[in-house]
């Protein structure tokens, strides 16, 4: 191909836009907790403390509106989801039918190295557990889940799976206090990544369904 016809073909890359950033820093502070679920969202506010001006922020907040984890009520404003029970209850089985999707075709691709990466995570959740960091055994188990999915080598269950992200991440943060001990949050991941390793789909299945089952059961009890 000439260099006229890739002039042709190719465009500029785009660098990342105010707006973007702006939905990534509201994403990222709503995911975490810092603004939290029902919180109402003042522009003049956001703002002056994202530095931008009205129009950028208001694209960003409506990516926001898009994705779900904002609310636009007439003639309130902006506020953040609720994680209310039939949310939770819908979001948990989205991941499941993704999360199951990832470790079928994990077990096709690579599952004893997948298993290995896995454990891998499994070590340091239990490092943070051992440090008596509660947050970051959140902050792992979620990366656990993220690796899991990321392994199946499937970009369109990744794409599924990073628009449940932020909704995962805030049903982890309330999950926190709800496992009596950070060993039993640890050896249900366990258990997940021993399955591959020793090559048995159908028990990797049976977990994963088990685990989310689990995860619905703390949440509802808390």
């Amino acid at each position: 191909m000439s260099q006229a016809q890739l002039r042709r073909v190719l465009q500029p890359v785009a660098q990342e836009s105010t707006a973007s950033m702006v939905a990534d820093s509201v994403r990222e502070a709503i995911a975490v907790g810092d603004i939290p679920p029902g919180a109402q969202l003042t522009e003049i506010e956001l703002a002056a403390q994202l530095g931008v001006s009205r129009g950028p922020l208001r694209e960003g907040l409506q990516r926001l509106t898009q994705e779900g984890l904002l609310l636009a009520i007439r003639n309130r404003g902006l506020f953040v989801i609720e994680m209310t029970p039939d949310r939770v209850r819908d979001m948990y089985i989205a991941r499941q039918a993704v999360e199951r999707a990832a470790a079928e075709q994990v077990h096709v691709l690579d599952p004893v190295g997948s298993g290995a990466r896995l454990l891998a995570v499994i070590d340091e959740m239990r490092e943070r557990g051992a440090a008596g960091d509660e947050s970051g055994v959140a902050d792992v188990d979620r990366e656990f889940h993220e690796v899991l999915v990321e392994l199946s080598q499937s970009p369109r269950l990744a794409q599924m799976h990073g628009t449940l992200l932020t909704e995962t991440r805030m049903c982890l943060n309330a999950l926190k206090a709800t496992y009596g001990s950070h060993e039993a949050r640890i050896e249900e991941h366990r258990a997940i990544a021993q399955s591959f390793v020793d090559r048995k789909p159908r028990l990797t299945d049976k977990l994963l369904v088990a685990h989310m089952h689990d995860a619905l059961k703390r949440l509802r009890a808390d």
